[in-house]
């Protein structure tokens, strides 16, 4: 079964592809939809949504045609937009009330399932406040809310961790991730900050100038590979070279250093990298088999190996975030 599935789907506009030949088939659960800016995330959404037409190809969600069944494909989706949409001086009750309304429910129903998804949200003891006193964070579960209110089938949310400090992030990626596992909600995340997709979908869609690069679970995306990442307290330049003398190769990155596991030690290459540090004295943060990124797709570009992405596409998309 999927949720979303399109077909050589493209969209121009006089001066810009913003889609090109869009092929891809989203089933459910969580789904990220990774981009930079200008990569056609924010296109993709309103045409699924039937809000603008494609120039060619075909989307449908939920078996619904975008094209002629617009209608019905918004009565089962919520979306939460990234920009701030909401009115300052009316409470959050009353908003997510009026959405509840506009999406067919009667007026007992909407109150109570604003009720129910308020407390979802953590916005439940602060419900009854004008909106423009706020913090970011409160204005995204409102977002969030107004977008789960009507119970939809699928979720379409846009950058939901914009603005938000990394405690914000981390409570709405959790937020995100119970949509689906207790409520049973499909849900499309777009987003710029990859290591929150790696953490929080099941699987992972990335664009680049309209361009399908790759579509695949977030496993496959992050399979072990052959180097243990380990990371210590102090005198990593030190630790590098003990390494190095040991025969192992090895390399920094970062704050980590990357040992290549050695075939002849095999799992005695922990060992190894456990006696060094040892002798220098220095504390262990962590050792443990490195993963792939989905940041390197970024890097290596395309599945079929036809090139690399490109980079002033990539302004925008932070490979690092966690």
């Amino acid at each position: 079964m999927t949720v979303i599935a399109t077909e050589s789907l493209s969209k121009r506009y006089p001066r810009v592809t913003a889609l090109d030949r869009l092929t891809v088939d989203i089933t459910p659960g969580v789904t990220g939809l990774v981009g930079a800016n200008g990569a056609g995330k924010s296109t993709l959404i309103k045409i699924l949504l039937g809000l603008s037409p494609a120039s060619e190809g075909r989307a449908r969600v939920l078996g619904l045609d975008v094209a002629t069944e617009g209608n019905a494909i918004r009565e089962r989706v919520g979306y939460m937009p990234e920009h701030d949409c909401l009115p300052p001086d009316v409470s959050a009750t009353e908003f997510v009330v009026h959405m509840a309304r506009m999406s067919g429910l009667p007026p007992s129903a909407a109150r109570e399932r604003t009720a129910d998804t308020l407390r979802h949200v953590g916005l439940y003891e602060e419900r009854y406040r004008p909106m423009g006193g706020y913090s970011t964070g409160m204005k995204q579960r409102v977002k969030l809310a107004q977008a789960l209110v009507h119970d939809p089938q699928l979720v379409l949310l846009d950058e939901p961790t914009n603005g938000l400090d990394p405690v914000g992030r981390d409570e709405m990626l959790a937020l995100i991730r119970r949509v689906h596992t207790d409520f049973g909600i499909s849900v499309l995340v777009t987003s710029h900050l990859l290591g929150e997709l790696e953490r929080t979908c099941d699987q992972v869609v990335v664009i680049d100038g309209g361009k399908l690069l790759r579509a695949s679970s977030t496993s496959d995306f992050t399979q072990a590979t052959a180097s243990l990442a380990v990371e210590v307290t102090d005198r990593e330049d030190a630790l590098l070279e003990l390494l190095s003398e040991a025969g192992l190769a090895v390399r920094a990155e970062g704050v980590l250093l990357l040992v290549d596991m050695d075939p002849e030690r095999g799992d005695r290459t922990y060992d190894t990298v456990r006696d060094a540090v040892a002798e220098l004295g220095v504390g262990m943060v962590r050792m443990e088999q490195r993963r792939h990124r989905i940041a390197e797709i970024f890097r290596t570009g395309p599945a079929d190996g036809t090139g690399t992405a490109d980079p002033h596409r990539q302004e925008g998309v932070n490979h690092d975030a966690a």
